[in-house]
């Protein structure tokens, strides 16, 4: 059954982001925990739902796919690798960040028509990545992921959690070692910046401790880099600092490059709206804590859907979502 929430602003109607009288809408229910929402060219909605083995009995974690015209919700592809971050290339096909936990812990494509996937990025240095988590593609087909790990019982073999180019040549760069531990990637409309949340909850295997067990807490920030013509990205300015509290997690940017930014503060969780320089424009509430953020296409281009908790959802927003031309 569908859920809607009022949709509760902590700025002006006049700021122009969320579209006025716009609600909140529960598309879908019952997942572990979803992540990852992107809309495919044909408007198909795809989103990953991420099943910790150690708490769903050893599901192997899977990716849905909802169809706004008909509104239902079907698996698309089970096992999934423990897909996480999901985007679509220019040319339509379906980017993926598997992570760890009986994951692929890879980068993989798959052509929508066929169904067929290959696997783009494996290893690094003749090592696998920690547990590739989202992703961002530039105009150039240039991929963006950050590796960074939360759970698994895989070994650790790269030195840094870190944020990496894959090249349409198939080589792979390590790009950003200074990031914490690297969560959510986005690049401006423009090409000019690369966006980096630093989500850093102390732990490298929240699945393997006793429950409850406590950790100190690192970096939670969301940080604006240099994205320069070569692919390579410097250090400019952090934008938001969320310690002590939980940070963000996945982000998306709108056609004027604002930031829809998923907030996992749980004093203040929600969806939080800020303009390229940091300013915090407008605040929507989410009733679980969310983890992506992802726009619509062509005539629902200003549609946004959230992930959150087992969940999915949606609302209207003012401006249409940046997407690949």
């Amino acid at each position: 059954m569908r859920t809607l929430l009022a949709l509760v602003a902590a700025v002006p109607l006049s700021a122009q982001i969320f579209a006025p009288g716009a609600k909140l809408e529960k598309i879908y229910e019952g997942g572990h925990l979803t992540e990852g929402v992107a809309v495919a060219p044909d408007g198909a909605v795809f989103f990953s739902d991420i099943t910790f083995t150690t708490e769903t009995n050893m599901q192997a974690g899977h990716i849905l796919r909802f169809d706004p015209r008909t509104g239902r919700t079907v698996v698309y592809r089970s096992p999934s690798g423990m897909s996480n971050g999901i985007k679509f290339d220019a040319q339509g096909h379906m980017v993926v960040a598997e992570g760890a936990d009986f994951g692929g812990r890879r980068i993989t494509r798959t052509d929508l028509s066929t169904g067929k996937s290959v696997i783009l990025a494996g290893l690094f240095e003749g090592k696998p990545f920690n547990s590739p988590n989202d992703i961002a593609i530039d105009l150039r087909g240039r991929i963006y992921f950050s590796d960074p790990r939360y759970l698994g019982h895989e070994p650790i073999e790269q030195p840094v959690m870190a944020v990496y180019r894959l090249d349409p040549d198939s080589t792979v760069h390590r790009i950003i070692t200074d990031a914490g531990k690297p969560n959510g990637v986005a690049i401006s409309p423009d090409q000019r910046t690369l966006y980096v949340v630093t989500n850093d909850d102390g732990l490298m295997g929240f699945d393997r401790l006793p429950k409850g067990a406590p950790a100190r807490k690192g970096r939670m920030e969301l940080n604006a880099y240099d994205l320069h013509a070569d692919g390579t990205a410097e250090f400019r300015r952090q934008l938001v600092n969320y310690a002590p509290e939980d940070g963000p997690d996945g982000l998306v940017c709108d056609a004027e490059g604002n930031l829809f930014v998923a907030v996992r503060n749980e004093k203040r969780f929600g969806v939080n709206v800020y303009s390229p320089d940091g300013k915090e424009l407008a605040y929507l509430p989410t009733p679980e804590r969310p983890t992506n953020v992802g726009f619509g296409r062509g005539g629902e281009a200003t549609t946004l859907y959230v992930t959150a908790g087992g969940s999915v959802y949606r609302t209207k927003t003012v401006k249409p979502g940046y997407q690949l031309p």
